[in-house]
């Protein structure tokens, strides 16, 4: 091991521009998609506003503490392109919070596709220029140069791997699911299969769900989760040999997903205290955590894995017949779309490829149900799959009238 052991902190912020109740009769009438809803717990403002104030004022500013109590505090951000529109136009504030994270030094910003797309999967180069738009709003708002990806939703496999070393990204992240690491641990740094320089961080999703999912649940057995607790499972977890814990999760588990109530806010606080309490330990960026260890094997993944639900794949978007249609007629636009020039037309194309629109319709049921349900800002995701399907009707009638010099 050539580096202290280290905890490689790293949380997604994102907000999607959700589609409004959009019907047949909006159509060729109406091309504003994701305007007020009726209801505020489905206007896209009142959200933003609601989470604000639950999760990104009070996490940004506990993370501040942090950063200026303890020298070897570390973490690593991602924060898709949408979110920063938002918070652009909602809540200016909420950007200098996150420009005082980053001014430290010692909080990453990571790349990924600005409208947290599944564009890889569909359109390479429309992936690439999202990638790019992200990288160049980061560098607008910020200041800072994006060494590291993340894919939405954490999906990865051996391609995206490929593209990104050949990209020149110095890590890249993915879940740490069992069949893939086989007898192997995710508290190591790893080579992608078939790369050259990149470096892999994979997810303890044990751990980390403690936190994301677990904490304010009165009927784990875990409960209640104690900073001494859980850091007695870091260091179990780590051993004699371990290098690093990835903790990987959504920056809304904090006040948001997780109540404040729950003491998640004082808890977290107490680990990142007790953690570093001990001079062995530190944290890491995740840019830190690749220049710091060598790879300890290589990983391949030939199959897409992702962060969600328990088959930890690509189903939670493309699982059944509706999330398909929807992409396949969304991406099948892409060229007529880019051709008109249209700015405003494109950016309301590109907002639709945000992945959180497929995630509405998913249908699966039981405890993953309960997850999207939890999510979805829709009544079923029949009508999440309706709203949607009428508002790319929509696009393809500006496209008509683009064709006939309408517009």
């Amino acid at each position: 091991m050539s580096g202290k052991r280290g905890i490689v902190l790293y949380m997604h912020v994102h907000q999607p521009w959700r589609v409004r109740d959009y019907t047949v009769f909006d159509t060729a009438e109406n091309h504003d998609y994701f305007g007020d809803f009726t209801e505020s717990h489905r206007n896209n403002k009142d959200i933003f506003e609601k989470v604000a104030n639950k999760s990104y004022r009070p996490m940004t500013s506990l993370l501040k503490r942090i950063l200026d109590t303890y020298p070897d505090f570390k973490v690593s951000l991602s924060i898709s392109g949408t979110l920063l529109e938002q918070a652009e136009q909602w809540g200016p504030d909420v950007i200098e919070a996150f420009r005082g994270l980053v001014a430290t030094g010692r909080c990453e910003i990571v790349a990924e596709t600005y409208h947290h797309s599944l564009a890889f999967f569909y359109s390479r180069s429309e992936f690439e220029h999202q990638v790019e738009l992200h990288r160049a709003k980061v560098r607008e708002l910020f200041g800072a140069e994006t060494k590291v990806f993340r894919n939405t939703e954490l999906s990865y496999d051996n391609s995206l791997a490929k593209w990104a070393d050949d990209y020149g990204f110095k890590g890249i992240l993915s879940e740490g699911w069992d069949p893939i690491l086989g007898w192997r641990s995710p508290n190591f740094v790893y080579k992608p299969a078939g790369t050259q320089n990149i470096k892999l961080l994979m997810k303890n999703y044990r751990l980390s769900d403690d936190v994301a999912f677990r904490f304010g649940n009165k009927a784990w057995e875990g409960y209640p989760l104690t900073a001494d607790k859980y850091d007695d499972w870091v260091n179990s977890a780590l051993g004699d040999d371990g290098e690093i814990i990835n903790l990987f999760m959504d920056f809304e588990t904090f006040g948001e997903n997780i109540w404040e109530d729950t003491g998640i806010f004082s808890f977290f606080e107490e680990f990142a205290s007790k953690w570093l309490a001990n001079p062995a330990n530190t944290f890491y960026t995740i840019s830190e955590a690749c220049d710091t260890f060598e790879a300890n094997d290589e990983i391949d993944t030939p199959r897409t894995t992702t962060w969600a639900d328990s088959e930890r794949d690509l189903s939670a978007w493309l699982g059944n017949g509706m999330q398909h249609e929807a992409m396949r007629y969304l991406y099948e636009l892409e060229s007529d779309i880019l051709r008109t020039g249209d700015e405003k037309l494109i950016s309301d194309w590109r907002k639709l490829t945000t992945s959180d629109h497929a995630y509405y319709m998913c249908t699966k049921y039981f405890t993953d149900g309960d997850v999207h349900a939890y999510f979805s800002p829709y009544d079923s995701p029949y009508d999440a799959f309706l709203y949607f399907m009428n508002a790319l009707r929509d696009v393809r009638y500006r496209l008509y009238d683009h064709s006939r010099g309408g517009m």
